[in-house]
């Protein structure tokens, strides 16, 4: 019988979808003895998944709840089979990202500052963000209170399963897609990474959603940021290492672009770290994928991959095979 190791944190009832003839080991978080396992599913937590792989014995299939693996193939080297969890996570993570961008063009920071103070007055302030960030000077009546997403440009960095479920939630606001993705194809059209630097001026928005590698490593550097638009809104929803931070926080304290982050590099994001005080900088410390349904929509295409594992077919997600 094929034995399962998974978080003993995740409820019981979750997999109820596992396929019949496989036992089922819950792990706890304070693992101190050695366990056989065929098939392990790692805490989405890091750094206790680190801590109980030394106890295990046998694992051949790693089954991650997450779309990033970054970071186990370094700990479980190369002779185990590594699937991710794609396509898990891809609602939860669009929304996130649309409404991150909704939240910065309606001025959401902003009004929240003005709602803790409860100074309606303040509104006005919004009009004169509206010129400083965006370089728009022209006098406008009835002040400007806030910015549209309605016909702007994105460029979407990554088009993968979530970066298709972006543009999907994007549709109904006639914004002008551009796709970036690691190999250029013709339909829909979508540019190669090659292509970044000339498309990055082009954009009002530049939505990151691709995996982080030894390529992708500071994507987004001083150069990129500085072809951006002036008052370009930078959205990450992938990984932190993905833009140079140091980059960063001069831009936003330079007053050229705005951001929204879900991830940082180093993260988590120490206390005191300078990102925590910029301006023109929305925070969420990663929390895109987390929704109700994280669990559930991650188990069942765990659950799919180890019923294609059982009956030798091929799996969908695999991020490394095993050699």
């Amino acid at each position: 019988m094929l034995r399962v190791g998974y978080p003993e944190t995740l409820a019981a009832e979750l997999f109820s979808d596992f396929p019949q003839g496989v036992e089922l080991i819950p792990l706890p978080n304070s693992l101190d003895h050695e366990i056989d396992i065929d098939v392990w599913i790692p805490d989405p937590y890091p750094a206790r998944a680190i801590k109980t792989w030394p106890h295990l014995r046998g694992v051949r299939l790693v089954l991650a709840l997450l779309a990033g693996t970054e970071w186990i193939p370094g700990v479980v080297g190369p002779r185990v089979t590594i699937c991710n969890a794609h396509g898990a996570h891809n609602i939860s993570t669009a929304e996130w990202t649309v409404a991150s961008i909704l939240a910065m063009l309606k001025y959401f920071p902003f009004y929240l500052d003005l709602q803790r103070a409860g100074q309606w007055k303040r509104r006005f302030e919004a009009s004169a963000r509206y010129a400083g960030i965006t370089g728009d000077t022209r006098s406008i009546y009835p002040p400007v209170m806030l910015e549209e997403l309605t016909g702007k440009t994105v460029l979407l960095v990554g088009y993968g399963a979530i970066g298709k479920e972006i543009e999907r939630m994007l549709a109904p606001f006639d914004v002008e897609m551009l796709r970036v993705a690691h190999t250029a194809r013709s339909e829909p059209p979508v540019h190669a990474v090659s292509d970044l630097d000339s498309l990055l001026p082009r954009a009002e928005i530049v939505v990151l959603i691709l995996p982080s590698t030894a390529e992708t490593r500071w994507l987004i550097g001083r150069r990129q940021l500085a072809l951006m638009k002036q008052g370009a809104l930078l959205v990450n929803a992938a990984r932190g290492p993905i833009v140079d931070t140091n980059a960063l926080v001069d831009a936003l304290h330079a007053g050229r672009i705005r951001a929204a982050l879900d991830v940082t590099d180093p993260e988590p994001l120490p206390d005191g770290h300078p990102l925590w005080s910029c301006p023109n900088l929305l925070l969420t410390p990663h929390v895109g994928g987390s929704s109700p349904q994280f669990a559930p929509r991650s188990l069942r295409t765990a659950a799919g991959e180890l019923r294609r594992y059982i009956s030798g077919e091929p799996l969908y997600n695999v991020v490394q095979a095993a050699i």
